[in-house]
């Protein structure tokens, strides 16, 4: 049976990033059928080192967080900071839809392996950045030469002061949203960039700022500043402008209901036991419900607290918006997520068993984004991407003698 390819299938992309933004938005290129090339330095991506690793691993070749976000990859070891290395990159490059980066600005250019040069040789090639603070080249921020992690721009970019129990309380958001956002949006801008390179012709800069897409994440307080003249703070577990809307308690835990809205909010009150809330004057607008939102609150999680999250799904769920608050282990034993293929099993170097990683949540009916294979090891792809740019077997065994590459 003939395997069907992805959406961007063709699409050659060298993938010069490593950690977690950069690395993350190849991910989602390469779930999509891109041939993603990645470039590590001879000691590989840091991340490999970082683990998890699974108990029976034999070899740690890379423990869980590599495994996560660079599978359907290619890896290529190269020493950039030779010349040698440098004009491999450049080959790779020159037969390239894409190249990624995020490095610290002028990095790449030190290297010689700017912007500039690569689009004098491939007019049609698309560049794409990812840094704390973007690239002066769109944008010089007083910031543009600072280092910058997920902690770092979730701080900067707004989404910190807007999250926490209290207001007085900001607090960190769990994942790496600090990295995963400005990826998903650097993904983006690829796509859209190698659209138009292929209808005119001419590849472009693309340049995306972890405190930039924060920020365009967290929208909402611009309005809220803008409009209102307010100045958001963390809300808790609820909304600063809806309710009921965010977290209640339950016997054994916690679950979240949305039912703030007009269709929604009389069928809460009946299934809460207290239909007579639906009509009460104080609570008929959206408006109304926000400025007298302690009722509110207190009423659901009196009914929510006295029963299990189990029987709270069985009362709640399909009536209104609902959902239990899940932990991983949770994910695992809900028939959704297997339904919807996001819990994969991939094989993995060192085991004799598979493991399970995130899935790919961008479906598609003709061509289906998916898991094709594990990350690979450093260099597996090596000698493979060397013939293809006409290099000699012998030649690299000297690249490789010389350190070159691995």
């Amino acid at each position: 049976m003939t395997e069907i390819l992805g959406a961007l299938d063709g699409v050659r992309i060298v993938d010069l990033t490593q950690m977690l933004a950069g690395p993350y938005c190849t991910m989602l290129l390469a779930d999509q059928g891109a041939e993603i090339i990645k470039v590590e330095p001879l000691d590989g991506d840091h991340t490999r080192i970082i683990g998890p690793y699974h108990v029976d691993d034999k070899l740690k070749a890379f423990g869980g967080y590599f495994a996560s976000v660079n599978r359907n990859k290619k890896s290529i070891a190269i020493d950039l900071k030779t010349p040698e290395g440098r004009d491999l990159v450049l080959k790779l490059c020159d037969g390239a839809d894409a190249v990624v980066e995020n490095y610290r600005g002028g990095v790449m250019d030190r290297l010689g392996l700017s912007y500039e040069i690569l689009h004098a040789r491939n007019p049609k090639l698309v560049y794409a950045t990812i840094r704390g603070f973007g690239d002066a080249r769109t944008g010089k921020s007083p910031y543009s030469d600072w280092p910058a992690y997920d902690v770092i721009s979730q701080a900067m970019g707004g989404i910190m002061a807007i999250t926490g129990p209290d207001k007085d309380t900001p607090m960190k958001v769990g994942p790496g949203v600090g990295d995963i956002v400005p990826a998903i949006t650097c993904a983006f801008g690829i796509v859209s960039a190698i659209l138009r390179a292929h209808k005119t012709g001419k590849g472009q800069f693309v340049d995306v700022g972890m405190v930039d897409a924060i920020l365009a994440v967290c929208e909402r307080i611009m309005h809220q500043h803008s409009y209102a003249q307010t100045l958001p703070a963390p809300e808790g577990n609820h909304h600063p402008l809806l309710c009921p809307f965010g977290m209640f308690p339950a016997r054994d835990g916690f679950v979240t209901i949305a039912a703030h809205a007009d269709a929604h909010y009389p069928i809460l009150c009946r299934l809460i036991d207290k239909p007579e809330m639906a009509t009460d004057p104080r609570f008929i607008t959206v408006q109304d419900r926000r400025a007298n939102q302690d009722v509110i609150i207190a009423a659901v999680s009196d009914f929510t607290r006295q029963r299990t999250k189990q029987e709270l799904l069985a009362h709640f769920g399909g009536k209104v918006p609902f959902s239990p608050v899940y932990n991983v282990r949770d994910i695992v034993a809900d028939p959704h997520f297997k339904a919807r293929d996001m819990l994969p099993w991939v094989p993995h170097p060192g085991l004799d068993h598979e493991v399970q990683i995130a899935g790919v949540a961008v479906k598609m009916t003709e061509t289906p984004g998916k898991v094709r294979h594990r990350a690979p090891l450093l260099g597996e792809h090596t000698d493979d991407y060397l013939k293809s740019i006409g290099l000699e077997a012998g030649a690299i065994a000297r690249l490789r003698a010389d350190k070159i590459v691995a």
